[in-house]
């Protein structure tokens, strides 16, 4: 994995910049779409657990994501979600791009650890646009950015 990536894609009609920084304990992803850091999440996950195969290039252009463990592990670190009817989303968002870079480093790296030994930990920072409507229209707005936020970083740690 490199020690800085970045991209920018549009997703769901908005501009959204995903930047990845690797340091020798953890791993810091920022995705904005209002250019800040917005609120900070780290997630951590036991040595033990199993993950699921890595998508491959195949499930990247169907969308199929690998599954988060249930044994994720979410700290808030700074800052909140813009309203309570997102932070299950801001939740599930962090656990899956952290389980897109367990997956990816287990693959890189082997026997399911990153550098040093040890899954570490993955810092979030999401700062997205809130475009809550409703209804069903919410809800496909929100599969839509979980989507291309997946998709995004993940064609982010293969490149």
């Amino acid at each position: 994995m490199r020690p800085v990536a970045h991209a920018s894609t549009i997703i769901d009609g908005l501009e959204t910049q995903i930047l990845l920084q690797n340091y020798a304990d953890r791993v810091l992803v920022l995705v904005t779409q209002l250019g800040k850091v917005g609120c900070l999440i780290q997630a951590t996950i036991p040595q033990t657990t199993p993950l699921s195969a890595p998508p491959t290039a195949e499930d990247s252009a169907s969308s199929a994501l690998p599954s988060p463990p249930p044994s994720i592990q979410l700290t808030p670190i700074l800052g909140h979600p813009p309203s309570d009817e997102l932070h299950s989303f801001y939740n599930l968002l962090a656990s899956q791009i952290a389980t897109l870079i367990w997956t990816h480093e287990e693959v890189e790296f082997g026997d399911g650890v990153g550098i040093g030994g040890n899954r570490r930990p993955i810092i979030v920072g999401l700062a997205l646009k809130n475009s809550l409507l409703g209804g069903s229209e919410a809800e496909v707005k929100l599969e839509a950015q979980f989507k291309g936020v997946g998709a995004a970083t993940l064609d982010l740690l293969r490149a």
